[in-house]
């Protein structure tokens, strides 16, 4: 069976502001964002990939567009790829949400969540796992098929072949244009790359006002 290259889009003004982005229309990928992109297309430009298939939102296939141009590939837009629908929550600031009660209950227990006026987190991670189990008989398994998605999908789709209980996803990070490598066979799962960030530099080792970098931790 194929390997999955997950790729979570690069910057927007909403991650950088904090602000819940779901799925507005309009959301496009700054100055910042473009860079990342080029980046991640340079990075892939050699590898044998297949396919890209996206999320349809504007940052996604913005951020696979470098990749598209390099393999001479069309993009497919997927919608089981889609962002978490937040509902009443597009467009608010993580700050203010967090100060609610009913943050807790997406960080702790996501598994009974559902956004006011949007979607249940288990719905998410279902159709995530069904556009994957969808697209693997359609390739060799030393392809490499890429998919554009976000953040909390991702990270969902892999608590499931991890076989991770869904309240735990919150535990793993998937960063802004960052890869993830995951082989699904009948014989099991394999993740062979996790958070892989191309353009990683060594700031999170680092005093966020000095500079130094940070001591290990003494437990």
């Amino acid at each position: 069976m194929p390997i999955f290259l997950l790729i979570r889009h690069a910057e927007t003004d909403y991650n950088k502001k904090s602000r819940i982005a779901s799925r507005l229309p309009g959301v496009h990928l700054n100055h910042t964002g473009k860079q990342q992109a080029q980046l991640l297309a340079d990075k892939l430009a050699t590898a044998p990939i297949k396919a890209i298939h996206s999320s349809p939102l504007e940052r996604a296939i913005e951020t696979a567009e470098p990749l598209a141009r390099a393999l001479n590939l069309e993009i497919v837009p997927n919608p089981g790829l889609l962002e978490t629908d937040c509902g009443d929550w597009q467009g608010q600031s993580v700050k203010k949400l967090h100060r609610q009660k009913i943050w807790q209950s997406v960080q702790l227990h996501p598994s009974t969540f559902h956004f006011p006026g949007g979607e249940w987190i288990g719905a998410c991670q279902h159709r995530m796992v069904q556009v994957l189990e969808t697209l693997r008989p359609c390739y060799s398994p030393q392809d490499l098929v890429a998919c554009f998605s976000h953040s909390d999908p991702i990270k969902q789709l892999v608590a499931y072949y991890l076989g991770l209980p869904l309240d735990n996803f919150q535990r793993l990070s998937i960063d802004l244009a960052s890869i993830t490598a995951l082989q699904i066979t009948e014989a099991g799962t394999r993740l062979f790359m996790l958070n892989y960030n191309p353009g990683f530099s060594g700031e999170f080792f680092q005093h966020p006002k000095t500079g130094k970098r940070r001591s290990a931790s003494k437990s």
